[in-house]
């Protein structure tokens, strides 16, 4: 019997799977993340959006509410281009006798003056505006999610975790108040609160948080009876110490797919309560309040609603693009959905 067992030394005689070895999870998350290219085209937009919202403003000599009212209205000029014949401060007008080109520039004698998305009815550059804008949009959009993350997170965990009774007032509580319109809430809370960036942060955090209670109510119904727990339980672990040490770990990927789903969410309401004058006030600006004031002059001067208009899509595009990059990453088996 012995000449069938035969003990391997540590040498040639052991093939090792080098093809297949295991790996970490995050380090197959990481490989399916990339491996999907629209969402490395997201995290690129991202990264460059976030760039120029950080160093953007401080590119020029120009600050975001200076005002210069013999400047104002001047098309986009942008050095280097401007001797190609694209971006030369060259605008078309129209007017009751036809149309005709008008560069202020050389009108007014600034031969050395540049504004490289142009200016607007007040004379403010609207390069540094519309990076400010967007450092101000992404500001409220990525706190606004972290603190629905954290409330509806926690919410859901706990109403999914006890069930019974528990469970039922809580959900019952939840229906009511999601059968309320967010944007009453939202427009209600701006109307009784001074407007700014921590308002209308305050006015997210109460109406956001739904959606990602939900999906952490799900995750825990589906986790709470699995052998880990019970075996916590059996180790006399507390609730709380099972919801969030045990449970909340392996429920971590879908919790950062929904916080990539519900920034854009942010970025967009943000955006609407800032157009219909209900956001960020003056002199601030966000990308909500530059889409509005471009709106103004949009039949005679277009070029002012164009920058804030695309910054703001490439940003929900982009989140959107993540998201369903990091759902399909976390969990293989949507992509076949």
């Amino acid at each position: 019997m012995d000449a069938y067992f035969v003990l391997k030394k540590q040498n040639e005689d052991i093939n090792i799977d080098s093809n297949y070895a295991s790996q970490s999870f995050w380090k197959e998350v990481r490989h399916r993340f990339f491996h999907k290219k629209s969402a490395v085209v997201g995290l690129i937009f991202i990264i460059l959006i976030v760039f120029f919202a950080i160093v953007g403003p401080g590119m020029t000599e120009y600050d975001y509410s200076t005002q210069e009212l013999t400047q104002k209205n001047f098309a986009p000029r942008v050095p280097g281009l401007e001797n190609l014949g694209i971006l030369d401060g060259t605008e078309t007008l129209s007017t009751t006798t036809g149309s005709k080109e008008i560069n202020q520039y050389e009108a007014g004698g600034h031969d050395d003056l540049y504004y490289w998305f142009g200016s607007d009815m007040y004379g403010r550059d609207l390069w540094t505006r519309c990076w400010s804008g967007a450092r101000v949009s992404l500001i409220i959009a990525v706190a606004a999610a972290l603190i629905d993350m954290i409330i509806g997170m926690s919410y859901g965990l706990i109403s999914g975790f006890f069930g019974g009774a528990v469970d039922m007032v809580m959900q019952r509580l939840l229906e009511i108040w999601n059968g309320i319109p967010r944007l009453v809430i939202v427009t209600l809370l701006l109307l009784i609160l001074r407007p700014g960036m921590i308002t209308i942060i305050f006015a997210l955090m109460l109406t956001e948080w739904v959606g990602m209670s939900r999906i952490a109510r799900a995750e825990m119904l589906k986790l709470k009876e699995q052998e880990f727990v019970l075996a916590s339980r059996t180790l006399g672990a507390g609730s709380f110490f099972i919801i969030f040490k045990e449970v909340l770990p392996n429920i971590i990927g879908p919790i950062i797919t929904q916080v990539m789903f519900s920034i854009p969410t942010a970025i967009f309401t943000e955006a609407f309560l800032s157009f219909v004058g209900l956001g960020i006030p003056v002199p601030q600006c966000s990308l909500g309040s530059l889409i509005s004031d471009g709106y103004d002059s949009f039949t005679t001067h277009p070029y002012q609603i164009i920058p804030p208009i695309i910054i703001m899509a490439l940003l929900m595009l982009s989140f959107n693009l993540l998201g369903d990059g990091l759902r399909e990453a976390f969990d293989p088996k949507m992509k076949e959905m």
